[in-house]
Protein backbone atom coordinates (compact mmCIF):
# COMPACT_ATOMS: atom_id res chain seq x y z
CA UNK A 1 0.00 0.00 0.00
CA UNK A 2 1.39 3.55 -0.58
CA UNK A 3 -0.78 6.61 0.56
CA UNK A 4 0.08 10.28 -0.09
CA UNK A 5 -1.67 13.41 0.30
CA UNK A 6 -3.01 15.77 -2.72
CA UNK A 7 -3.67 19.59 -1.55
CA UNK A 8 -6.03 21.77 -3.45
CA UNK A 9 -6.54 25.50 -3.16
CA UNK A 10 -9.76 26.39 -4.47
CA UNK A 11 -11.09 29.88 -5.27
CA UNK A 12 -14.61 29.90 -5.95
CA UNK A 13 -17.99 27.92 -5.53
CA UNK A 14 -18.87 25.85 -8.65
CA UNK A 15 -14.54 25.69 -9.49
CA UNK A 16 -14.21 22.16 -10.84
CA UNK A 17 -10.53 21.01 -10.63
CA UNK A 18 -8.93 18.30 -12.50
CA UNK A 19 -6.85 16.13 -10.13
CA UNK A 20 -5.94 13.24 -13.19
CA UNK A 21 -2.41 14.35 -13.31
CA UNK A 22 -1.72 14.51 -9.83
CA UNK A 23 -3.12 10.91 -9.63
CA UNK A 24 -1.62 9.89 -12.04
CA UNK A 25 1.75 10.98 -10.36
CA UNK A 26 0.75 9.23 -7.43
CA UNK A 27 -0.01 5.75 -8.83
CA UNK A 28 3.60 6.30 -10.97
CA UNK A 29 5.34 7.10 -7.65
CA UNK A 30 3.78 4.36 -5.75
CA UNK A 31 5.17 1.73 -8.47
CA UNK A 32 2.19 -0.57 -7.91
CA UNK A 33 1.43 -1.82 -11.32
CA UNK A 34 -1.67 -3.48 -11.05
CA UNK A 35 -4.59 -2.65 -8.00
CA UNK A 36 -6.71 0.36 -7.37
CA UNK A 37 -6.21 4.10 -6.21
CA UNK A 38 -8.88 5.38 -3.91
CA UNK A 39 -9.45 8.89 -3.12
CA UNK A 40 -11.11 10.45 -0.02
CA UNK A 41 -11.79 13.90 0.22
CA UNK A 42 -11.49 15.27 3.81
CA UNK A 43 -14.18 18.05 3.72
CA UNK A 44 -18.22 18.13 3.85
CA UNK A 45 -18.61 20.92 0.91
CA UNK A 46 -16.51 19.23 -1.28
CA UNK A 47 -16.83 16.61 -3.72
CA UNK A 48 -15.41 13.59 -5.40
CA UNK A 49 -16.32 11.85 -9.74
CA UNK A 50 -15.06 11.34 -13.01
CA UNK A 51 -16.41 13.38 -15.97
CA UNK A 52 -15.34 15.02 -19.22
CA UNK A 53 -13.68 17.95 -18.85
CA UNK A 54 -15.33 19.66 -21.16
CA UNK A 55 -16.77 23.24 -20.90
CA UNK A 56 -20.64 22.08 -21.60
CA UNK A 57 -20.58 19.08 -19.74
CA UNK A 58 -18.70 20.94 -16.78
CA UNK A 59 -21.86 23.56 -16.97
CA UNK A 60 -24.26 20.91 -17.17
CA UNK A 61 -23.48 19.20 -13.57
CA UNK A 62 -23.04 22.48 -11.93
CA UNK A 63 -26.62 23.31 -13.70
CA UNK A 64 -27.57 19.67 -12.39
CA UNK A 65 -26.67 20.37 -9.30
CA UNK A 66 -28.04 23.86 -8.59
CA UNK A 67 -31.59 21.95 -9.58
CA UNK A 68 -30.93 19.55 -6.85
CA UNK A 69 -29.98 22.25 -3.87
CA UNK A 70 -31.39 25.30 -5.11
CA UNK A 71 -29.54 28.80 -3.55
CA UNK A 72 -32.72 29.73 -2.50
CA UNK A 73 -33.92 26.64 -0.79
CA UNK A 74 -34.41 26.93 2.81
CA UNK A 75 -31.69 25.33 4.77
CA UNK A 76 -32.02 23.81 8.06
CA UNK A 77 -28.23 24.10 8.51
CA UNK A 78 -28.30 27.79 7.90
CA UNK A 79 -30.84 28.56 10.12
CA UNK A 80 -28.64 26.80 12.85
CA UNK A 81 -24.76 27.70 12.06
CA UNK A 82 -25.50 30.85 10.08
CA UNK A 83 -22.68 30.36 7.84
CA UNK A 84 -24.97 30.27 4.14
CA UNK A 85 -23.63 27.19 3.21
CA UNK A 86 -26.74 24.22 3.37
CA UNK A 87 -26.84 24.02 -0.40
CA UNK A 88 -23.03 23.04 -0.21
CA UNK A 89 -23.19 20.13 2.58
CA UNK A 90 -26.29 18.98 0.69
CA UNK A 91 -24.30 18.99 -3.16
CA UNK A 92 -21.40 17.36 -1.39
CA UNK A 93 -23.66 14.53 0.05
CA UNK A 94 -25.09 13.87 -3.27
CA UNK A 95 -22.11 13.22 -5.21
CA UNK A 96 -20.31 12.00 -2.37
CA UNK A 97 -16.20 12.38 -0.72
CA UNK A 98 -14.76 9.17 -2.50
CA UNK A 99 -13.88 7.52 -5.38
CA UNK A 100 -11.92 4.01 -6.87
CA UNK A 101 -10.26 3.66 -9.82
CA UNK A 102 -8.24 0.57 -11.41
CA UNK A 103 -4.53 0.76 -11.63
CA UNK A 104 -3.34 -1.43 -15.06
CA UNK A 105 0.17 -1.44 -15.88
CA UNK A 106 0.83 1.46 -13.54
CA UNK A 107 -1.58 3.66 -15.04
CA UNK A 108 -4.98 4.75 -13.77
CA UNK A 109 -8.00 3.05 -15.77
CA UNK A 110 -9.47 6.12 -16.57
CA UNK A 111 -11.94 6.66 -20.17
CA UNK A 112 -10.41 8.51 -23.23
CA UNK A 113 -12.73 11.25 -22.36
CA UNK A 114 -12.86 10.70 -18.59
CA UNK A 115 -10.85 12.76 -15.76
CA UNK A 116 -11.31 12.25 -11.89
CA UNK A 117 -12.36 15.74 -10.96
CA UNK A 118 -13.19 17.58 -6.95
CA UNK A 119 -15.94 19.65 -7.11
CA UNK A 120 -15.80 23.10 -4.84
CA UNK A 121 -19.31 23.37 -3.89
CA UNK A 122 -18.91 25.54 -0.25
CA UNK A 123 -20.61 29.04 -0.91
CA UNK A 124 -17.40 30.54 1.45
CA UNK A 125 -14.93 29.13 -0.79
CA UNK A 126 -11.33 30.06 -0.99
CA UNK A 127 -10.69 27.12 0.44
CA UNK A 128 -7.59 24.26 1.16
CA UNK A 129 -8.80 20.97 0.09
CA UNK A 130 -6.75 18.04 1.14
CA UNK A 131 -7.33 14.62 -0.55
CA UNK A 132 -6.11 11.23 0.61
CA UNK A 133 -4.92 9.19 -1.81
CA UNK A 134 -4.17 5.34 -1.53
CA UNK A 135 -2.80 2.85 -3.97
CA UNK A 136 -3.41 -0.59 -2.97
CA UNK A 137 -2.06 -3.79 -5.16
CA UNK A 138 -3.75 -7.07 -5.68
Amino acid sequence: MFRKVIHVSTRREGEIIDLTPQVAAVVRESAIRDGLVHLFVQHSTAALTTIECEPGVLADLTRSLAVLAPDDAVYAHNTKWGDGNGRSHVKAALVGPSLTVPVAGGKICCGTWQQIVLLELDVNAGRERTVICTVTDE
